[in-house]
């Protein structure tokens, strides 16, 4: 949807955090008019246009969708029904929570929702008769010809009901919308007034909401279960057919914290009012920025992004500043506003640095929450919702986002107790930090996603290492820069990737393209570039600056296409750069490293420009939480935080003519572009308050003086901060480590013999190896292990060591073989071919590499003794865990053979249908007969098939996977 615009002259004000400073910046029209609510609630983007406040608790949104991914938000373009409007969403994450507390305006009393087609309360509607505006939304209900319309302050929202007809109103009122619901109520309280509370889950597993309802209409009312409603038909005498106002506040304390918040919020303001408020409140946050362009989509895009990086994180606080803690007891500070919905794992890269530019006192507050939810559940939080740690995503970047702001002199909370807790978060025995301590790496075989959490991990430690040092620790430095370059130790020399280890040989068979769960949400292209931390230090790996601006550039000119699993969220994809998701976000910036600035300038127009759109599927991605918003209003502007905690911004090039940052110590930083147009991308020189800037990067005291930054642009590439001496550095010089060696040939389960060839990831590096753990021989070549062998080994450098690894390998009967008539997926192969006859047991956890997964097929395979010989059992092992949609198989049967081609069952079992379960379980199938004269074993398991109606997969027409390890015959 594009806006048509008010022409008028108009003077904006902008914030300060001087309460009593502003400043005064003309624009040609409000800056709420360029917002288009509905950018991004098509494709996967998982917006709402709803009405809501800058970082306000709540968000008053239509919920058009119940269930599928791309209904997160509870609203998707594509559809045609509304089913009522709730005051609680998310902004671009992929799990469906909140739509809390759901009102629909009808004209007869029915509480079924209409989902499955029958007659119910939801409406159909068309966009032609449906506007948004930021805290303002409207739409017509078509079935019913009722005009509804909605508004907020921060704490409390209003619906405005207008009906076609003075006769049969009514307001559903459902509180089982969306979401489990594990206890609510709804209280009369008066004909105007109700009370109540909603306790759901969902991904956050106790999520607590009260509300309070008051309406305009004395109301009579019609429950749906007399003794405990979960829904309430309302229906008012409304003889004059005037509009019929609701007025909601909610609260995460109690129902009197939703009354107070709706009193003092709202009170006796009319709706117009309360629309005007937020509207001008809108305007002053969005003049934080006021950029000049003449492109109407361009501005479009621009403050669009700007207001969706402004709806998230929720203040979760009532207005007398009491509020739920995550340890689900009742807290109470003025000290600092307390919040929730912090998606850090994508939030930390951009829209966190955005805000330490433009919302100083709010990052006071931000890093305040993550030091009380530490004190509540005595952890940083990770990705916490709604008085919960839903454990979702890797890392613990509530570090970098507090050492980020602390390195930048944003320090308004207690230093002490935030480095405390940073390493505290760091120095867990959890999600792989066990091994990764030990180690230097995370194995495939210790922890799922290994790669990506190793990586993430080692720069979250570089911005613990920054923080310590300001302060003075030089023994938590040189511990925590040490962990910094753990990344080392996932490169594979051979083939320029950070890869998987498992067993410490490379994962195998290696696909760059493939999604599997070595990665978080990614493939190999899109992860191995992730050193923001000590991009020097990689490139020497690579081989040098032009070994990566060669893979970079095959990063981009690669096919566009996955192999491997589904991975949704790998989206917007520029070869294998996935703009759609997170860990790509700072690529485009790399070039910059290398001296080729103008190739970053090329990248980050074509971003810009393709993947950001003015219309609902205008986002290449979940908008998570404003990090792809973020991501466009700083490069947009002309620069990125490729390495927060360096404070260091590197330049790309700017898609406006001017934009002017108004800061709250009250400066103004301006970017103006000179000659600026769509074949003039690249910059030809820049100055920075009017002397020569020859450098691809400005830091944070540059914008936080204020100050002008002028570019002169051209059509073609120059030699502008393309000398060493100006291009911008992260580089790990002190505490350096010696990566551990590597099994770079020689297979882990072997049967006569095999050969070893060891390998490390830096040149001039020695290895030692053991076979006793006691005398080490200098490896100067090949090793023939010919018995089960534990091979130990380390490397040295400049009389640096590295960790010692341990490696056990196992010799499997040379007699034995296997044929499998079913092919497994590469992703889960546990080792290749022999992975059932290897020896190796599988964990509960499939994401460790040490099952063998069948996608939607059976399972056939034979295994050959090598001679007839007696046997007395033969035994296998299933997985189930069902979130993964791995499913135990329908039937399974062992059969023996003399000659291979007449086969009699020796066990046969049928599995129950499955019932919904949250636990994962292993099953053992095993049969007992003495049989003689037996050469062949057959195992054949039959596929569940399509999922069952119950499981989250069924919308979708998902297939099952069934997950086999060992045939084990005696």
């Amino acid at each position: 949807m594009r806006f048509k615009i008010l022409l008028f002259s108009f003077i904006c004000i902008c914030f300060s955090c001087k309460k009593d400073t502003i400043s005064i910046a003309t624009v040609s029209q409000p800056l709420t008019s360029y917002v288009n609510t509905f950018i991004g609630t098509g494709g996967h983007g998982h917006t709402y246009p709803g009405a809501t406040m800058p970082f306000g608790m709540m968000q008053l949104s239509p919920d058009t969708r119940l269930e599928g991914w791309d209904g997160c938000s509870g609203y998707h373009y594509d559809d045609m029904y509304i089913y009522g409007f709730s005051h609680t969403h998310l902004s671009g994450t992929g799990i469906l929570d909140y739509g809390d507390i759901l009102l629909m305006p009808t004209t007869s009393v029915n509480f079924h929702n209409g989902a499955d087609g029958k007659p119910g309360y939801r409406a159909p509607f068309s966009h032609d008769k449906e506007k948004a505006s930021p805290g303002y939304y409207e739409v017509h209900l078509d079935s019913t010809n009722i005009d509804v319309a909605l508004t907020v302050t921060q704490r409390a929202g209003m619906h405005k009901y207008a009906f076609a007809k003075a006769n049969n109103q009514y307001i559903i009122l459902d509180i089982e919308h969306r979401d489990i619901l594990l206890d609510g109520s709804i209280n009369i309280l008066s004909d105007t007034e109700i009370s109540g509370h909603r306790f759901s889950e969902s991904w956050a597993k106790e999520q607590k909401l009260y509300y309070y309802l008051k309406t305009s209409h004395p109301f009579k009312t019609t429950p749906n279960h007399p003794d405990t409603p979960t829904k309430l038909a309302l229906q008012f005498d409304n003889p004059n057919n005037e509009p019929i106002y609701v007025s909601v506040g909610i609260s995460a304390v109690d129902e009197a914290g939703a009354k107070k918040n709706l009193d003092t919020e709202i009170g006796s303001k009319t709706f117009d009012q309360i629309k005007q408020e937020a509207k001008d409140t809108w305007e002053k946050q969005l003049s934080k920025i006021v950029i000049e362009d003449s492109h109407l989509d361009n501005k479009t895009n621009f403050y669009s992004a700007l207001y969706h990086t402004m709806i998230a994180p929720n203040i979760y606080q009532d207005i007398d500043g009491r509020y739920r803690g995550i340890d689900q007891e009742i807290h109470q500070t003025t000290d600092f506003d307390y919040y929730t919905v912090f998606s850090l794992w994508d939030t930390y890269r951009a829209a966190h640095p955005l805000y330490t530019i433009i919302e100083e006192n709010r990052t006071n507050d931000f890093i305040n929450t993550f030091l009380a939810k530490y004190d509540e559940g005595g952890i940083l939080p990770m990705w916490d919702l709604s008085a919960n740690y839903t454990g979702c995503m890797i890392g613990y970047h509530g570090v970098p986002v507090i050492a980020d702001a602390y390195m930048k002199g944003i320090r308004g909370y207690d230093t002490d107790k935030a480095f405390e807790a940073m390493l505290h978060s760091a120095t867990r025995d959890h999600l792989g930090l066990e091994a990764y301590k030990e180690f230097g790496y995370i194995p495939v075989e210790e922890e799922s996603e290994s790669v990506s959490k190793t990586l993430e991990y080692a720069y979250d430690d570089w911005t613990i290492a920054q923080m310590a040092k300001s302060k003075g620790d030089m023994t938590t430095y040189n511990t925590f820069i040490e962990r910094a370059q753990y990344y080392k130790n996932t490169f594979d020399p051979s083939s320029k990737f950070m890869r998987g280890r498992v067993r410490n040989t490379w994962f195998s068979p290696f696909d760059p393209f493939e999604v599997n769960f070595n990665y978080t949400e990614a493939n190999a292209w899109q992860y191995s570039f992730y050193v923001p931390q000590d991009i020097t230090g990689f490139t020497k790996l690579i081989g040098g600056k032009k070994a990566l601006e060669t893979q970079l550039d095959e990063l981009f000119t690669a096919e566009s296409q996955t192999s491997g699993r589904d991975q949704a969220d790998i989206t917007g994809l520029i070869g294998q750069y996935a703009h759609g998701n997170e860990p790509s976000h700072h690529m485009a910036y790399l070039y910059n490293f290398i001296n080729k600035p103008h190739k970053t300038q090329e990248k980050v127009r074509e971003i810009l420009t393709t993947l950001y759109k003015n219309e609902p599927d205008g986002v290449s991605g979940n908008e998570d939480c404003g990090q792809m918003s973020a991501w466009y209003v700083l490069s947009s502007m002309g620069f990125y935080a490729v390495t927060p905690g360096s404070n260091q911004y590197i330049i790309g090039a700017p898609l406006f003519d001017k934009a002017s940052i108004h800061l709250e110590n009250g400066n103004i930083f301006t970017v103006q572009a000179n000659n600026l147009s769509d074949e003039n991308i690249y910059i030809a020189s820049a100055k920075l308050n009017g002397v020569s800037h020859p450098y691809s990067y400005i830091t944070h005291d540059d914008i936080t003086k204020g100050g002008t930054l002028i570019f002169e642009m051209s059509a073609q590439p120059s030699n502008w901060a393309t000398d060493n001496a100006h291009i911008p550095s992260t580089e790990i010089k002190e505490s350096l480590i010696v990566p551990v060696p590597f099994i770079a040939k020689g297979d882990i389960a072997f049967k006569k013999q095999t050969e070893i060839v060891l390998g490390t990831g830096e040149e001039e590096t020695t290895i030692y190896y053991s076979t006793s753990e006691g005398d080490f021989l200098k490896y100067e070549g090949p090793i023939t292990i010919t018995e089960p062998t534990t091979l130990y080994t380390y490397s040295e450098k400049e009389g640096q060591k590295s960790v010692t690894i341990k490696t056990e390998f196992y010799k499997i009967d040379e007699n034995l073989s296997i044929q499998l008539d079913a092919e497994y997926a590469n992703a889960y192969n546990a080792g290749g071919n022999d992975a059932l006859i290897d020896g190796i047991r599988g964990t509960a956890n499939f994401r460790t590499g040490t099952w063998q997964g069948y996608h939607d097929r059976d399972v056939i395979a034979t295994v050959d003794l090598g001679k007839n010989q007696n046997i007395t059992s033969i035994e296998t092992h299933f997985l189930e865990d069902q979130g993964s949609w791995i499913f135990f198989p329908t039937e399974v049967e062992l059969l023996v053979s003399s000659d291979g081609k007449n086969f009699q069952s020796y066990k046969s079992q049928k599995i129950a249908t499955p019932t919904p379960t949250d636990k994962v379980a292993i099953k053992t199938i095993k049969g007992q007969e003495k049989r003689s004269n037996i050469r062949y074993v057959k195992l054949i398991a039959k596929t569940l098939g399509p999922v069952p109606t119950w499981h989250k997969g069924h919308p979708y027409e998902g297939r099952s996977w069934i997950f086999v390890d060992e045939i084990a015959i005696q």
